[in-house]
């Protein structure tokens, strides 16, 4: 028996979601800001604390809240049940953003927490009246803050942001438009991190 295009497609939209979610990608992304940040290896625990607030924490609230039978899924695919998650990402990065600030962390650090923080209040807002693309805004903002923070040759990186934007209409979690204004979120506030 071999599998048809579609459940070929829904495998690989599955191992996209799966291996770009959002706690993977602010793994991996937030280690490499802070590396670059500091400019040497002690930004790895910099790094570490701001991948821990802005995305370890929230995987493991929703996590724990799946175990309680609140959620069936980290996707969380019901628009209405979003908002705790959203207070849990806001008061887990502010508690981070404290830390570095008390610490002396790197101003790139710092700068990318409060983009991920102002990025998060986006969605919630945004995610009251429509229904928006989490996982789509965090492989945004990663990529455009490490080309703000180390060097515009990591803009190359938008490929794992397209795939995840096609992951997640492929697995009808979300549609075009909303995938595009996740990523759109996540590019915007990276940027305005330049002004400050």
């Amino acid at each position: 028996m071999t599998l048809s295009d579609t459940d070929r497609t829904g495998t690989a939209a599955r191992t996209v979601t799966d291996v770009f979610q959002p706690r993977n990608v602010l793994l991996v992304g937030m280690l490499a800001i802070g590396w670059a940040a500091a400019g040497h290896w002690s930004g790895l625990l910099w790094g570490f604390l701001g991948a821990l607030c802005a995305g370890l924490v929230p995987a493991g609230y929703i996590e724990w809240e799946r175990g309680r039978g609140t959620w069936g899924d980290r996707h969380v695919v019901d628009r209405t049940k979003r908002a705790p998650i959203f207070f849990v990402i806001l008061g887990s990065i502010g508690t981070g953003s404290l830390l570095m600030v008390l610490g002396h962390a790197p101003r790139g650090i710092l700068l990318a927490m409060l983009a991920l923080w102002v990025m998060t209040v986006g969605l919630l807002a945004v995610n009251t009246v429509w229904k928006i693309s989490v996982d789509s805004a965090v492989a945004s903002a990663v990529v455009a803050l490490l080309s703000v923070v180390h060097s515009p040759w990591w803009l190359a990186a938008y490929a794992m942001t397209v795939a995840v934007c096609w992951s997640r209409v492929a697995l009808r979690y979300h549609t075009v438009a909303q995938t595009v204004a996740g990523a759109s979120l996540g590019a915007a506030t990276a940027a305005a991190s330049l002004l400050m």
